[in-house]
């Protein structure tokens, strides 16, 4: 009975804490690993449940124990953190994932491969990068603004005003100021370039990747959702249904039900935000544009418009644009749509 079936791995950057355990759940074993013993010490160990939460280098370390033979899976930290007993430190949170690892309606998280995180990595460089623009855009309009000087909404707009301030020579700027905006504004160039590269660099991986051409028979469907979507979801296999997408997407209703009584409130917004937020804005543009339209989807989509609204109509759109492109990768297929 006190052979090691389930392994609770407390995951660090230089100490890790393991919590081994029993098939009736007892702790056998607990060490405390240094960064590079976590290998052999798992390569001794017979074929086991490796439990580790969700965070920081679980990938890597997942990968790198399933090429050892034992099977891994990510519990998300939010579910782990009810099964935390008494204070916390390493050995309780060890021992809370090997608990809960065990569960049988537990909820894990897919293990990435390299090239799924290859492409999300550069997703969040692009993302930090429109972060940064928008931050920089703001910056300046406050600025300017201090001088009497406005500009239209956008970046665009911006873009082309600030060289017009430069050279009016009558807009009450001062030299000093001028040339901070003159910084600011190449600065801007430069971000602006750096979008370019990422965006570029999204599609030639769109283009290269087939799931994600076939994606992109979808609706709504471009090249940055389709390789974020890709990256997200990969084969499908970690999902029983299209609906268990759009739930880890939080596309579905919050419910706060009781006594029998059913209360769906607004979308839960679980998951992901930047898949979600590139999913409603792919519907938009379809709904936008299905007022005109006669084929199936655009029916229904004017239907729940007229009913319900633009938005709800939009969120709507977005969660079946998730459960498609589940079916697309799961079944291998392309969209084909129904007249």
């Amino acid at each position: 009975m006190n052979k090691i079936t389930t392994v609770g791995l407390d995951l660090a950057k230089n100490v890790f804490h393991t919590l081994c355990c029993d098939a009736r759940g007892k702790v056998v074993k607990k060490r405390m690993l240094r960064r590079g013993q976590v290998i052999a010490f798992f390569a001794n160990l017979e074929r086991c449940l490796i439990g580790m939460e969700a965070c920081a280098s679980a990938h890597y370390w997942a990968r790198q124990l399933k090429a050892l033979g034992h099977e891994v899976r990510l519990v998300p930290a939010q579910y782990v953190k009810a099964y935390v007993r008494g204070n916390k430190n390493d050995y309780n949170d060890a021992l809370a994932i090997s608990e809960a690892v065990t569960r049988p309606q537990m909820r894990f998280v897919s293990v990435k491969t390299v090239a799924q995180q290859d492409v999300q990595a550069l997703h969040r460089l692009r993302e930090r990068c429109i972060q940064m623009r928008t931050g920089l855009c703001n910056q300046i309009r406050g600025l300017v603004g201090e001088y009497g000087l406005v500009c239209a909404k956008g970046v665009a707009n911006l873009r082309r005003q600030i060289p017009v301030w430069l050279e009016d020579g009558e807009n009450g700027l001062s030299d000093f100021f001028r040339r901070l905006l003159s910084q600011s504004y190449q600065q801007l160039q430069r971000l602006d370039e750096q979008i370019d590269v990422y965006t570029q660099e999204l599609q030639r991986h769109s283009q290269q990747n087939e799931a994600c051409q076939r994606l992109q028979s979808i609706p709504g469907y471009g090249p940055i959702v389709a390789s974020v979507f890709y990256s997200q979801v990969g084969s499908g296999e970690a999902y029983q249904r299209g609906r268990d997408v759009a739930a880890s997407l939080g596309l579905v209703p919050r419910q706060h039900s009781s006594g029998g009584k059913d209360s769906l409130l607004g979308i839960s917004k679980r998951g992901d935000r930047y898949l979600r937020s590139l999913l409603v804005h792919g519907a938009r543009a379809v709904v936008s544009q299905a007022e005109n339209k006669d084929d199936r989807l655009s029916r229904w989509i004017n239907r729940i418009r007229a009913e319900r609204g633009m938005n709800k109509a939009t969120v709507a759109l977005a969660n079946k644009m998730a459960r498609m492109g589940w079916a697309i990768l799961a079944n291998k297929t392309v969209y084909h749509p129904a007249s």
